[in-house]
């Protein structure tokens, strides 16, 4: 677990190309690592954090407010990532940015990304409770998520489960300032999972096999800050899959129900049998 989760935290230390250093333009470029996964292509959350990553490192003094990113083609482990932020406002309170992520086949994801200034305000969530974090025999295995994972539920049960799924998830300590962008690795994971529960015989094991799939586009919302390095939910739902496309949504909330971010997700998902 130390040596992914050392890697993933590599993949978030973006930086700037040596031909770009001193340069004062628009565009603010930053160059990001792969992680050395046996996946057979980049993983999405790893260029969804690597956005939010860009994004923050160009307003610094502000955080991620909401992002929505497209997929338009995979990317490949063997050339790093270049990331181009293009400012379309700054202010004092929000700023509109744009990322794209390139290699050398062409966009490997273009993200709509605001920002905000933290600021005090009125302060009222409407959560559905949340329940006691299960126990260490709840341990569940997910190959691309390098930290603690738990959940009372069986992601690739074999029989026919609602489109609903709980995970907890808790790193070891790091930067609270790179919580975003560790979430937004992890939400990409599980959604097409979670939308195959109802369909008998089938889950996300099944992946190359029974149906092929690959997410399209993927939102974020992040609405207090936190931490990853406490326990937190990611709560799941699937309302639809319909026309070779799934959908899910979810919320993140901590272990005293403190609702901190949300998520959407559209992906491919074609049955072979």
């Amino acid at each position: 677990m130390t040596d992914l989760w050392k890697d993933l935290l590599d993949c978030l230390d973006l930086r700037t190309p040596p031909e770009e250093g001193g340069r004062d333009a628009a565009i603010t470029v930053f160059e990001g690592g792969n992680q050395q996964l046996t996946y057979h292509r980049l993983f999405g959350g790893q260029l969804l954090a690597q956005c939010v990553r860009a994004a923050s490192l160009t307003c610094p003094g502000k955080s991620v407010k909401s992002l929505h990113v497209l997929f338009p083609r995979p990317g490949g482990s063997d050339e790093p990532v270049r990331y181009e932020v293009e400012r379309h406002h700054e202010g004092r309170s929000f700023a509109t940015l744009a990322v794209t992520a390139r290699q050398s086949a062409g966009v490997l994801a273009t993200a709509s990304v605001s920002m905000h200034a933290v600021e005090d305000g009125r302060d009222h969530q409407t959560a559905a409770a949340v329940p006691a974090v299960p126990g260490a025999e709840r341990s569940v295995r997910f190959d691309l998520l390098p930290f603690a994972t738990r959940s009372a539920a069986d992601l690739d049960s074999p029989k026919p489960e609602p489109a609903e799924f709980e995970l907890w998830m808790r790193t070891p300590p790091v930067d609270p300032g790179l919580a975003p962008a560790v979430t937004a690795y992890a939400t990409d994971l599980t959604l097409i999972g979670t939308a195959l529960r109802p369909l008998d015989g089938v889950g996300q094991r099944d992946a190359g096999r029974a149906f092929t799939s690959g997410v399209t586009s993927h939102t974020l919302w992040f609405h207090r800050p936190f931490r990853t390095d406490g326990w937190l939910l990611l709560r799941q739902h699937s309302p639809i899959v319909a026309h070779g496309r799934c959908f899910g949504r979810g919320d993140v909330l901590t272990e005293d129900g403190s609702l901190v971010a949300s998520y959407a997700q559209e992906a491919l998902l074609r049955f072979t049998q």
